[in-house]
């Protein structure tokens, strides 16, 4: 019988390792047996990338593409036209620092002299302004008025489902799809003096001469054009809305009014908004129609025109009123986004919770 040997130690029972922990077992990795000096596996952290750094290139072609050239023409608008006479070198110099003096002359309507600053004369374009600015609001009041319940209109008649239903949408579309310059042409031929629509009417206005039947022309025009832009934006509006909604509503015994104000209307609000926001945005810088249909005709000048107009005659003024366009137009957006419920994602998750109605 052999004797048993001393000193040699017995051999670790499996579920130990020698320099770990208590608690699972280490000493298998990957299905192997490992030894009691082998190294512990050390498990990387996964590694996160900062949101910004996604936003990071979006941002900065942005910044280049608009704050640019705003903070260039900003710069301009600081800047005079006029020359003026560097006392250093004796020589006229173009484009010295006047501050707002820009900004305060096309407000005010004064022009500058040798001797100082006198009121614009009728028919010069810094008497224009406030006239612009008028025919501006103006158009664009009226033209998106028109165009909203017009497009509306065409909106609910291309969501019924008829025979023929795809042939009229692409029909409708065709004077959205027509490029400006060649409606302005189109419209100017037909409210020429001997045009179509004096021979129609029987009259004998003069379209393009007279202040208020050249507005009502370019309203005509305008209307004509971009009806059909709102009525696919509330189209798709409205093909949004279940028609399980509608049938509910006539089981309840709704008329056909009732389901309309109370349904169409709340639901197609987002669209509808979004639409309004977009037209606005276009109307308050019109400048196609007038120009092609009218020329530097005052009574239908708008800011746009006036802008273009100038910067045949000095750009750091032009720049200035440009600046001035800017800040009209952001206001109007500030105001539809965050007053009138243009925002459609804050306006849709309100409808969800209930806060409106």
């Amino acid at each position: 019988m052999a004797e048993p040997q001393v000193g040699i130690p017995a051999d670790p029972p499996h579920d130990t390792a020698v320099g770990t922990t208590s608690g699972p077992d280490r000493g298998h990795v990957g299905g192997r047996h490992r030894g009691p000096n082998a190294p512990v596996p050390v498990v990387k952290k996964r590694r996160t990338i900062p949101i910004w750094m996604f936003v990071a290139p979006s941002m900065i072609v942005l910044a280049v593409i608009i704050l640019y050239p705003l903070g260039r023409a900003v710069w301009m608008s600081v800047h005079g036209d006029a020359k003026t006479l560097d006392p250093e070198t004796g020589r006229f110099v173009t484009g010295g620092f006047v501050g707002i003096d820009n900004y305060t002359r096309w407000i005010t309507q004064t022009c500058g002299t040798a001797t100082g600053t006198i009121p614009c004369p009728p028919g010069t374009l810094g008497s224009q302004f406030w006239q612009s600015i008028f025919n501006t609001f103006f158009f664009t009041v009226v033209t998106v008025s028109l165009e909203t319940v017009v497009g509306f209109a065409m909106a609910l008649v291309m969501a019924k489902s008829f025979r023929g239903r795809g042939l009229l949408r692409a029909s409708v579309l065709v004077p959205w799809a027509i490029p400006t310059a060649v409606t302005a042409k189109l419209w100017f031929f037909i409210f020429a003096n001997d045009g179509i629509a004096n021979k129609l009417l029987g009259t004998d206005f003069m379209w393009t001469a007279d202040p208020w039947p050249a507005r009502f022309a370019i309203i005509v025009a305008d209307v004509w054009k971009t009806a059909p832009f709102m009525a696919l934006l509330i189209l798709a509006g409205l093909q949004m809305i279940p028609s399980d909604v509608y049938e509910a509503a006539k089981v309840d015994g709704a008329n056909a009014w009732q389901r309309f104000t109370q349904i169409t209307l709340p639901l197609v609000k987002p669209a509808l908004m979004v639409a309004i926001l977009f037209r606005t945005m276009d109307a308050l810088r019109m400048y196609d129609l007038p120009a092609i249909m009218m020329g530097s005709n005052p009574a239908t000048s708008t800011i746009s025109v006036l802008v273009v107009d100038q910067m045949r005659q000095g750009a750091n003024s032009a720049s200035a009123l440009s600046t001035i366009t800017f800040l009209i137009i952001f206001a109007c957006a500030f105001v539809l986004v965050r007053f009138l419920g243009a925002n459609a994602v804050d306006t849709q998750e309100k409808q969800r919770k209930g806060e409106v109605a």
